[in-house]
């Protein structure tokens, strides 16, 4: 009988959730929306544009620091280890790193986004 009622409210919550999601969006449609790129570049326009370099650099930066939290979340298990104090030295060695690589590109201006 349980599973009877769980089917049921299942079933009959993505029916109503289908019928939601089918009568919720706009009906009306413009231009900008049925364009393949709704980023603003011109898809008709030339392949070859020079790509502006921040962009580059701020997905490098995005990545080096999202490479040091996984890099330090297994640092609580680490902690339990019998050598903890070399497992804190790589860790505070790792921030370090990251943390000069972030001045050096803070004192070079690559963070400025105006040119």
């Amino acid at each position: 009988m349980n599973l009877l009622i769980s089917l049921m409210t299942s079933l009959s919550l993505s029916l109503i959730l289908v019928l939601i999601a089918l009568w919720l969006p706009q009906l009306n449609i413009y231009s900008e929306k049925t364009s393949p790129y709704e980023c603003g570049f011109d898809p008709m326009g030339s392949a070859r544009l020079p790509f502006s370099m921040k962009f580059f650099l701020v997905a490098i930066t995005f990545l080096l620091f999202d490479l040091e939290i996984a890099l330090l979340l297994p640092l609580p298990w680490a902690l339990q280890m019998t050598n903890l104090k070399l497992t804190l030295l790589m860790a505070l060695l790792l921030i370090s790193i990251l943390a000069m690589g972030l001045a050096y590109e803070w004192s070079q201006k690559g963070l400025e986004w105006s040119e």
